[in-house]
């Protein structure tokens, strides 16, 4: 196994405890906002890791140009209010048809 999946899985196992500390140790009691501020952030920050990663390539050397393509459709998507789901599938079928294509 790669560190690159080592460290996802440690990000994904830290993830997962902080989730299940909340509850276990407040009970019925509400979580505190700082504590969900942090929680909600975990999931994008692990993302964009994942996003940068596939990105630059094997051992940070050379960047895909069709991932940033995808990403730049994904972000063009966005801004002109599409729903998330429909920015997905834009960036995936925009770095599909330059990989095929080009």
């Amino acid at each position: 196994m790669s560190p690159l999946w080592i460290a996802i899985l440690l990000v994904a196992a830290v993830s997962f405890t902080i989730k299940a500390a909340g509850p276990a140790l407040l009970g019925n009691r509400p979580l505190p906002a700082q504590a969900t501020a942090v929680i909600a952030l975990l999931a994008p920050a692990l993302l964009a890791g994942i996003v940068v990663t596939d990105f630059a390539g094997p051992s940070w050397a050379e960047a895909d140009w069709t991932v940033a393509a995808g990403l730049s459709t994904a972000a063009i998507t966005y801004l002109l209010r599409a729903p998330v789901l429909v920015c997905v599938a834009a960036a995936v079928a925009a770095t599909a048809l330059l990989r095929v294509f080009v």
